[in-house]
């Protein structure tokens, strides 16, 4: 996203922030390499969001991203989150992004947390 969008439409944590922020990270992994990554972090007692979620070009439409996707919807769970969120993009690149938070129960909300209203932003959101 750092590639496409300007500094104020970019929400992906660097490395160095998620491992400050407490952010639980899930990977998914196939034969030593890691094709997919995602985190969940703490906005609330019973709220959680979803951070950096990201699967290599070449492993995209494999599951990947849903494996790691219902692994952090599942440890938010345990976690006692009642509900997640997320931010994604706008524009088309983020489409299939899109289409597997709406197939996993997510809607689209106004902005949470600290998040403004932004054109090149998606918010989703969903009760566990």
């Amino acid at each position: 996203m750092r590639a496409t969008s300007p500094a104020e439409s970019c929400h992906v944590m660097d490395p160095d922030a998620v491992l400050e922020a407490d952010v639980v990270i899930v990977g998914a992994r196939r034969d030593g390499q890691l094709l997919a990554v995602g985190g969940l972090k703490a906005i609330g007692p019973d709220h959680g969001e979803l951070k950096s979620m990201h699967t290599l070009q070449e492993a995209r439409g494999q599951g990947a991203g849903k494996h790691v996707l219902r692994a952090l919807l599942k440890h938010a769970q345990t976690m006692g989150f009642t509900k997640v969120s997320l931010e994604t993009g706008s524009d088309s690149p983020f489409e299939p992004a899109r289409q597997m938070y709406q197939a996993h129960g997510f809607n689209e909300c106004p902005p949470f947390a600290d998040y403004v209203k932004d054109p090149l932003s998606v918010f989703m959101t969903r009760t566990l």
